[in-house]
């Protein structure tokens, strides 16, 4: 454990009782005393805190800082307002998925960059190697590394909580949308409304020196409670999130993800985005394989898990699952023959080494409550 990397949080986490485990390369809390399954309904019916420290957090500065970032990822980012965000991806020539990330637009003259722990040095290295050559055709743009913290408070009850330590109506910040300002009296915060449970929610970015003292002022209120990654695993397969390296990676394109909608319609036509000649094709033509949606019942569903058709052949694998603290069954996620990607297509999964009956289904698994501030 000594050699993981630690959150600010991290003496706070031990305090409160969190078990802490490795996670890409940090030392993180997968729990605290509640059960993971507690802490699960809790952010569903109140709110929870999440440290997220260990996210990637950098700012593009520069006249052309659209430019840069749009020759790295699909999604549109001229088309935003200011202080919008949007969810998109890097993609690399053969048009597979390098990371997912949210990139916002602020009004602040530059660009907010929010993604995986896990792939910060793959990341880093890749937009300092297209940078050089970005600058070396004489474009204006740079980038730094944030040492923020960042924290995620989730659940229905985040706009209560929140409300009373900002200025600013939350009424009139939308999912994904960014405000820079003071929270319980801390300068320099940025509030996004995102997050990744499926609720509504805020990322809260945080100078380090005082996320302590946030964490614990939002700890005085009866609403929240501490989560861990076990809660969050399970919260965002509910919602029919992608883990980076389960369920997206390298070897899949955003097509064969079913995250089609992330390419911006501009990008589709201009196909300059890294691997369009590859993925463009396929948004007309069928791949061979799709991911979805799985729910079955008995013994709970793992990362590998084969699927099966109904007659026994191998018609795919299992990215993620668990058992849905909601829903009393197993959820998954994974990648079949697109001939049996279609909702309600029964199939079966191979667990210890028997059959079990289980049903294409569609994602979400459990609604999602996103504020679209309407």
């Amino acid at each position: 454990m000594a050699s993981l990397k630690r959150t600010p949080l991290y003496e706070f986490h031990k305090a409160h009782g969190g078990k802490m485990v490795e996670f890409a390369g940090w030392s993180m809390p997968v729990q605290y005393t509640d059960s993971h399954i507690n802490s699960h309904l809790h952010t569903r019916q109140h709110c929870s805190i999440f440290d997220v420290s260990h996210m990637l957090q950098t700012k593009v500065h520069g006249k052309d800082r659209v430019k840069f970032i749009e020759s790295l990822i699909v999604g549109d980012v001229a088309e935003l307002k200011d202080n919008q965000g949007m969810l998109s991806l890097f993609t690399n020539d053969k048009g597979g998925i390098m990371d997912d990330l949210i990139v916002t637009k602020t009004d602040q003259g530059y660009l907010y960059v929010v993604s995986n722990a896990g792939c910060a040095d793959k990341d880093s290295a890749h937009m300092e190697a297209k940078l050089q050559e970005f600058k070396a055709a004489g474009h204006d743009a740079d980038f730094e590394y944030l040492e923020e913290s960042l924290i995620a408070l989730q659940g229905p009850s985040m706009a209560q909580v929140l409300q009373e330590g900002v200025c600013d109506d939350l009424r009139k910040l939308p999912f994904m949308t960014s405000v820079l300002t003071s929270v319980f009296g801390i300068q320099g915060c940025r509030v996004t409304r995102c997050g990744y449970t499926g609720e509504d929610g805020v990322e809260i970015s945080v100078p380090r020196g005082s996320v302590v003292a946030l964490t614990e002022k939002l700890m005085t209120n009866s609403e929240v409670k501490l989560a861990g990654l076990g809660a969050r695993d399970s919260l965002r397969l509910e919602a029919g999130l992608c883990l980076y390296g389960n369920d997206i990676d390298e070897t899949t394109t955003p097509v064969e993800a079913t995250l089609v909608w992330t390419i911006g319609k501009r990008r589709r036509q201009a196909k300059d985005f890294p691997g369009a000649d590859i993925v463009i094709p396929q948004i007309k033509a069928k791949t061979q394989r799709k991911r979805v949606g799985l729910i079955s019942t008995g013994p709970p569903v793992r990362q590998h898990t084969p699927i099966l058709s109904p007659d026994g052949k191998v018609i795919g694998e299992v990215t993620s699952g668990c058992p849905s603290p909601c829903l009393k069954k197993n959820v998954a996620m994974g990648y079949v023959e697109t001939s049996f990607s279609k909702v309600e297509t029964p199939i079966q999964v191979e667990v210890r080494k028997k059959m079990v009956p289980a049903v294409i289904s569609k994602m979400p698994f459990v609604p999602t409550n996103y504020f679209t501030g309407r």
